[in-house]
């Protein structure tokens, strides 16, 4: 398979296996392109790539920006709160002007699912989902991914609990979906108020006890409370749900194997993780943010390829 299936990448749900595999692929081939002296490749040149950003972000942002520059793609960089949109200008709008300018790719990140679909059948461009709602997140999901299938070898067979606000996280749901197509088994672990009413349906297991699915699994993908999505209080305090679902290195010393812990950030440093974990050996989150820009990349130069085929 030589180009995705697809023309937008709008959620892993709408990705194969093998797409997957591509992306892995032309992944590995940017990691050594960005561990160069000189980090920069010619391959979109004459391409014009627009962030749409309705809803702030730090990392993800420069991670696309990063791998928008390092293909030479030309960058237009769009943030909501400085804009018409809060004139009232409507999202169709907005992208169409951007568009008039002859961009011909969109990364997008919205607070309302499905605002990445809705625009890709309504403008001429490859649309990329920076994360929509708590929705999707694919791009954090495949960099996840990768990162396990670079520490570990393979993704297949591996035991991944996902511990956290499952509720109201975007990357929960994009990483089931992966991580299955791939072959893992997934479990998600947190208070019962944060797990969604559907979420056995999407055929992981589910435990309420940390240390429980600490034991079970290969590798711990731990969230952060969304306090910014929550409207109402799904547990007592910061402090108890730390006692409850904090990892600490006191627990992670106790188990009888060695386990990986991820983290797709920001960091609530002390809430959900400790320092001592984020920053030990068992930690690959800084390997997650480098493999970012190679995943990102990678999404970008498919998707510009299946635009130039068409």
């Amino acid at each position: 398979m030589s180009s995705l299936s697809v023309n937008h990448l709008l959620g892993i749900k709408d990705l194969k296996k093998e797409d997957i595999g591509l992306i892995f692929t032309t992944a590995d081939n940017f990691k050594e392109v960005i561990n160069r002296p000189i980090k920069k490749v010619p391959s979109l040149r004459d391409t014009t790539i627009a962030n749409l950003f309705f809803e702030s972000s730090t990392r993800t942002k420069l991670s696309f920006e990063l791998a928008e520059k390092r293909l030479s793609a030309d960058v237009i960089n769009f943030s909501a709160s400085s804009s018409s949109v809060k004139k009232g200008e409507t999202l169709i709008d907005t992208v169409n002007n951007i568009l008039a300018m002859k961009v011909d790719m969109v990364v997008m990140r919205h607070p309302n699912p499905g605002a990445a679909l809705f625009l890709s059948k309504h403008v001429e461009a490859n649309i990329i989902n920076g994360g929509d709602g708590a929705h999707e997140h694919p791009t954090q999901a495949l960099l996840d991914a990768y990162s396990i299938r670079e520490k570990h070898g393979e993704v297949k067979g591996k035991k991944v609990v996902i511990i956290g606000d499952i509720l109201h996280s975007r990357v929960a749901l994009s990483n089931i979906f992966c991580l299955q197509k791939l072959g893992a088994e997934v479990m998600v672990c947190g208070p019962t108020t944060l797990m969604p009413k559907y979420i056995e349906s999407l055929g992981v297991k589910v435990e309420f006890n940390l240390r429980k699915a600490l034991e079970w699994c290969d590798v711990a993908n731990m969230l952060r409370i969304q306090l910014e999505r929550q409207d109402i209080q799904y547990f007592p305090s910061i402090r108890e749900y730390t006692m409850l679902y904090g990892l600490n290195k006191e627990i992670l010393d106790s188990l009888k194997k060695e386990i990986t812990v991820m983290h797709p950030g920001p960091i609530n440093r002390g809430v959900e993780i400790t320092s001592d974990v984020a920053d030990s050996e068992h930690s690959i989150i800084l390997n997650q943010v480098e493999n970012g820009v190679a995943i990102r990349m990678a999404v970008i130069y498919l998707l510009a390829g299946a635009q130039s085929a068409n």
